[in-house]
């Protein structure tokens, strides 16, 4: 979600808050009343020709029963989305061998760039604080189609997201995050679903298609899939499932579907089920976990170091019950936030005919394109230890994930098609049975981490982070 949404379907320009609350108004009114050819941009990465694709409805194994548990070393799937930052902007100085992060030059700074609209060239630089801006950057639709400029992803400064789109935190400032994402498995080429924000990203998440939302608008209060979402399949089998919320009466992702929540109004639950149920051992077969959208979801204006102390609570309390050893979390990100990533996103298959719903009839490369990377880690005793992946994920392949353990038909193209992040497993032996040491979050070590929630967010960008173009080669990260 943004503060900064010109181009939004809203028309009230409502924040974050103002959107949730009228999608609560949308709740009440609801109670009361093809696959695309892949066509690489430049610059982008491919993905590899498929001799066939399933279809929508299909199962991951034909020959087996829909419901049928396929991994049984698997009892527990958490998903844990926090929101707004890229690959780069969270993990990009993380180091790790084989990891796609940024390139440093001489002064071990990144060497990374973006032109401004008069030719001066704003150059990656460490933020201040860990604070962000209030509205920037920007994740509109149109503005992540200005940032990826055709798979050169030299268009963010010039966006309205402007200089603070080359910003990045490092180790010391989120030494939870860095810690799990140098031990467990990563992927380095998980991307979010479209180039746009919250609300349709995460449908993406739950249905495997957006319905067109392309941003943070109120969705229509009778809209559904064609084919239901990942939790009416999970209902139909008897699979357990839960969508934690921490944000009080600000809606959950679950709710992004009125009818959907109306439907399942005792399983969206507040965040205290979650720490009982993972201390009693008694998580449900499939959970969602969300932060407090107002304080903990690391969206800006929120200090980083808050959302950081929340997710470390979510995983120590996974890691620390009695059904660890049979649990699989996965911590990512909706969307990119209008921070920059070097990797220009590949082509995607379209997972329905629904053309994107646009205003300014802006249809660009349409749902047959992939959003920005977002850091991605597989926290399980099953992880596969000492792996990085370089398969092309995006939020469907959770739910192909899901699939693939139950043997559940598919409910797009996307998901029929989306890798299902085997590869960070090793399901022949749990390598992080005992569960390994993580560095504490920078809220519980540092008495100052919090202090630029009254202070600001510091000086963006910061003093000689701006070059002309002739100093442009010289690598001048901040």
């Amino acid at each position: 979600m943004s503060g900064n949404n010109k181009d939004n379907t809203d028309p009230t320009g409502s924040s974050g808050t103002s959107r949730r609350r009228l999608l609560q108004g949308a709740l009440v009114a609801g109670a009361m009343a093809g696959t695309g050819a892949w066509r690489a941009a430049p610059g982008a990465a491919r993905r590899p020709a498929r001799a066939h694709l399933r279809q929508p409805g299909s199962r991951p194994y034909p020959d087996r029963a829909a419901g049928a548990d396929t991994i049984p070393q698997i009892k527990h799937i958490v998903v844990l989305m926090m929101e707004n930052h890229s690959y780069d902007n969270k993990l990009g100085m993380l180091g790790r061998a084989g990891a796609d992060g940024f390139t440093l030059g001489a002064n071990g700074k990144p060497t990374a760039s973006n032109p401004y609209a008069n030719g001066n060239i704003q150059h990656a630089f460490r933020m201040p604080t860990t604070c962000q801006l209030s509205g920037s950057p920007s994740q509109t639709w149109h503005d992540s189609h200005t940032s990826f400029d055709n798979g050169k992803n030299d268009g963010f400064v010039k966006s309205t997201s402007g200089p603070v789109s080359m910003g990045y935190w490092q180790r010391a400032d989120q030494p939870f995050y860095y810690s799990v994402a140098s031990q467990f498995p990563i992927a380095d080429r998980y991307f979010c679903s479209l180039l746009g924000q919250t609300f349709p990203n995460r449908r993406f998440l739950i249905s495997a298609t957006s319905m067109g939302m392309v941003n943070d608008g109120v969705p229509d209060p009778l809209q559904y899939p064609k084919n239901g979402t990942i939790f009416d399949e999970l209902n139909k089998h008897s699979i357990s499932w839960k969508d934690y919320g921490s944000g009080g009466k600000f809606l959950n992702t679950a709710e992004l579907y009125p009818l959907l929540a109306l439907r399942n109004l005792g399983k969206i639950v507040s965040i205290d089920h979650f720490y009982g149920d993972a201390k009693a051992g008694t998580l449900p077969s499939f959970s969602l976990v969300e932060p407090n959208y107002l304080s903990s979801s690391e969206e800006d204006p929120q200090s980083i170091a808050e959302g950081e102390a929340f997710a470390a609570g979510v995983i120590h309390a996974v890691m620390s019950g009695p059904a660890w050893k049979n649990t699989l979390l996965i911590w990512t990100y909706d969307e990119h936030g209008g921070y920059y990533d070097h990797v220009p996103p590949p082509t995607a298959i379209a997972p329905d005919n629904i053309p994107p719903d646009t205003p300014g009839g802006d249809h660009y490369n349409g749902f047959r394109q992939y959003g920005f990377r977002v850091p991605c880690a597989v926290i399980s005793p099953w992880s596969r230890p000492d792996y990085v992946s370089h398969e092309i994920f995006d939020h469907t392949s959770i739910c192909s994930l899901v699939e693939h353990k139950w043997n559940l038909p598919a409910m797009t193209h996307r998901d029929a098609n989306a890798s299902p992040m085997l590869d960070l497993l090793d399901l022949s032996s749990p390598a992080f049975q005992t569960p390994p040491r993580l560095a504490r979050p920078l809220a519980g070590t540092d008495p100052n981490a919090l202090a630029c929630q009254k202070t600001g967010a510091g000086t963006i960008p910061p003093p000689g982070s701006v070059t002309k173009p002739k100093k442009a080669a010289a690598g001048l990260g901040v």
